[in-house]
């Protein structure tokens, strides 16, 4: 190209031309740099090509002029106009979504109540305050946004001295009732509000607390790797090698599998149990059928029989009156006469699978140590990453087996009996008044009692026993309420009995302090007031506040260490810490029906499995092939699995849709559109994420649907 003269020779020079390539959802910008006077060098576009990102000056030239700057901003607004394009679609498909799975689902007032004793009034009272709060906020809400067009942009101090003047020339209704709304707020609903926020608050600090010494004890047990080791167990010996050692040290051991209706589930436990290593004199298995379905006592039946022609010890016992729910069936199965002549009693649950050494890694700790009542293995779970809910559960339960209960037995020989995966000492059971029908945490109460008797408790944290846990939401929330209500009811029948019981001083504070008042009443209390009631209604009543600490730091501290033993579930720590929130709804309903003995106190519906772990556990026990028992045949384990493997005709499902999450999640809602007004960031994502979270399991869109 010539040498160009003019004016408009001047204009050439000032930046570099562009290439724009404009290919949708991308785009790229090719510079084009001169190599000389005369030619110019195209450089690559697209991925080879150097993107555009700002005025950089050129070597030996001047730098980029106003029409590139201008190019870029004007593609880089046309990129996030189709973002939002993106993100508005999904926005409408969310919703449409949610608008289906509105229509056809179920609400939980329309299913069938599980508990037939409890009046509808009792049922819909919780959920009719949560309503209240709702609509309430949602009042709060129009009277705010209406105040902020009008310009009334007054923050928390302002409003505590706040008064129209009269220059404001204010006579309309609105104003006049805003502003006495104002100054009713600031001398009779701040006061109150915040003074439940404090003493929240102060809950928080002192549960903050617990949890935290209860991580710094587990941490000193890994540091001086702590570990329960039976009394006779050799130098560099473990538990089996020792019971192995002398062929008299197999005490008669009684196993018990209560179950109820649950198909799914009761083949494999009872191939666990009956494989278990112990000689076969010295062992009874007693199947406690509960199930009022006459094809799967048929089953069960079929089953236990097989078993019996292989040779194993096995009794099946089903109850005519069927009173009592499991503390029922567990005490009617230690009445048998032949009971007596057993020393221990090990407890699995339908979907529970000991590993065939169970019995050689946990009854060698009650030998020479007559003070041990109870030795209790840690739970595993072989559906831990079949979906979020059960991620979810796993965190929570590893904290529970590895933290609170490790920390707990190591330091003062007590925690709750989980009731199953566990050996009891029968003459420790007896001792303590045997099993009782009187609350639905039966194995809390034999614990409980049993501590007030003086018998001392063992945590095996390296013993683990293989469960399963539920994957659909209404299971789980089933699970919660019965863990939630019954320690209430315990509470409240037990707390004269920790009074006049003669034991230390310090184990009746922990007992009545810690173990009852903070981790089963306190938690759920300030969970669900604290952030789901108080923290909303800050918002809307700006004079009372919580602190960004509260509201952030703190709960995700306390979410940090609650996954520290669980670290491969470390990206889930915020699912973790809004589910907990989201889950407060039903434990603080529960923990209220128990403390109040309210009609779905004592409501009891059996977990309902999913029979997963059936077909990879019975093949495992196949490809192991164990040592079989002492004059014994082999099981016929692969017909098990076969039947097991056969693919199950897909049956309805359907969702449910939850009131009350529901609501909540309305009323967070509101909540956080109101924190915008105001500008509180940390306040405004933590409402909007917790909001989000209540609706989506309100809508059960978390976990397997129900069938």
């Amino acid at each position: 190209m010539a040498p160009s003269f003019g004016w408009w020779a001047k204009e050439t020079h000032r930046g570099t031309p562009v290439i724009v390539k404009m290919e949708n959802p991308n785009w790229s910008i090719s510079e084009i740099s001169p190599d000389d006077d005369d030619d110019y060098g195209v450089g690559v576009g697209g991925g080879g090509g150097e993107e555009f990102a700002g005025a950089r000056p050129r070597k030996g030239g001047r730098g980029k002029n106003a029409k590139q700057i201008t190019w870029v901003l004007l593609l880089k607004a046309h990129r996030a106009a189709g973002c939002l394009t993106s993100l508005a679609s999904a926005v409408f498909g969310l919703a449409s979504a949610v608008r289906r799975r509105v229509a056809s689902g179920r609400t939980d007032s329309d299913a069938a109540s599980s508990s037939p004793e409890e009046s509808p009034v009792l049922r819909t009272r919780f959920y009719s305050c949560i309503k209240v709060f709702l609509w309430l906020s949602v009042v709060l809400l129009g009277v705010e946004v209406v105040a902020y067009f009008k310009g009334w942009h007054l923050g928390a101090p302002q409003l505590r001295v706040f008064a129209f003047p009269t220059s404001f020339g204010v006579r309309d209704l609105f104003d006049t009732v805003y502003s006495r709304w104002i100054h009713f707020r600031a001398e009779y609903v701040a006061p109150p509000l915040q003074f439940l926020a404090d003493a929240c608050v102060v809950l928080f600090l002192i549960q903050s607390a617990d949890r935290l010494i209860l991580c710094l004890g587990c941490f000193w047990i890994r540091f001086k790797r702590i570990k329960p080791v039976p009394k006779t167990a050799k130098p560099g010996a473990g538990a089996s090698e020792d019971l192995e050692s002398g062929g008299e040290d197999f005490p008669m051991v009684l196993v018990q599998i209560p179950m109820c209706n649950e198909r799914e589930v009761y083949q494999q436990s009872i191939a666990a149990v009956c494989n278990l290593d112990w000689p076969r004199s010295n062992l009874l298995v007693q199947v406690l059928d509960d199930s009022d379905d006459p094809m799967t006592q048929a089953l069960i039946k079929e089953e236990v029989e097989k078993w019996q022609q292989n040779g194993a010890q096995i009794v099946y016992r089903h109850r005519v009156i069927r009173d009592g729910y499991k503390a029922g069936n567990l005490k009617s199965a230690m009445n048998c006469s032949y009971v007596k002549d057993y020393e221990f009693v090990a407890i699995f649950d339908a979907d529970f699978q000991p590993q065939p050494d169970f019995l050689k890694q946990t009854v060698p700790h009650f030998k020479d140590n007559e003070e041990v009542g109870l030795v209790q293995a840690r739970w595993s779970f072989v559906n831990k990453d079949e979906n979020l809910l059960t991620r979810l559960q796993n965190i929570n339960l590893c904290f529970h087996f590895e933290v609170e209960q490790q920390v707990n037995g190591v330091f003062i020989n007590f925690f709750g009996f989980n009731g199953t995966a566990g050996v009891w000492r029968i003459k420790a059971l007896e001792d303590a008044g045997g099993w009782m029908e009187r609350t639905t945490v039966e194995d809390m109460d034999i614990a409980v009692r049993a501590h007030l008797k003086g018998w001392k408790f063992i945590f095996l944290n390296d013993v683990e026993c293989q469960c399963e846990l539920p994957e659909s939401y209404e299971a789980y929330r089933k699970q919660q309420h019965r863990w939630h209500s019954g320690p209430m009811q315990l509470f409240r029948l037990c707390l004269p009995d920790i009074i006049r019981a003669k034991i230390g001083f310090w184990k009746k504070a922990n007992l009545i302090f810690l173990f009852f008042l903070l981790r089963k009443l306190i938690l759920p209390f300030y969970s669900f007031t604290l952030f789901c009631i108080i923290l909303p209604m800050t918002m809307f009543v700006p004079e009372a506040q919580l602190p960004a600490w509260v509201v952030c730091y703190i709960p995700a501290t306390m979410s940090f260490l609650n996954i520290l033993p669980a670290p491969r579930s470390f990206p889930f720590i915020v699912p973790y810490l809004l589910f907990e929130n989201t889950m407060s709804v039903t434990k603080f309903n529960a923990m209220i029906s128990g403390l109040f003995q309210l009609g779905s106190a004592y409501e009891w519906v059996v977990t309902k499995k999913s029979g997963r772990s059936s077909e990879g556990d019975l093949v495992h026990l196949i490809e192991k092939e164990p040592k079989q028992q002492r004059g014994a045949s082999a099981p016929n384990l692969e017909a098990i699995a076969k039947q097991e493997t056969k693919p199950r005709k897909d049956r309805k499902k359907h969702n449910r849709i939850y009131r009350k999450e529901l609501a909540l999640a309305c009323l967070l809602l509101t909540a956080s559109a109101r924190s915008l007004l105001s500008a509180q960031g940390i306040h405004f994502y933590f409402l909007l994420f917790q909001g989000i979270s209540f609706l989506l399991v309100g809508l059960d869109l978390i976990g397997e649907q129900i069938e």
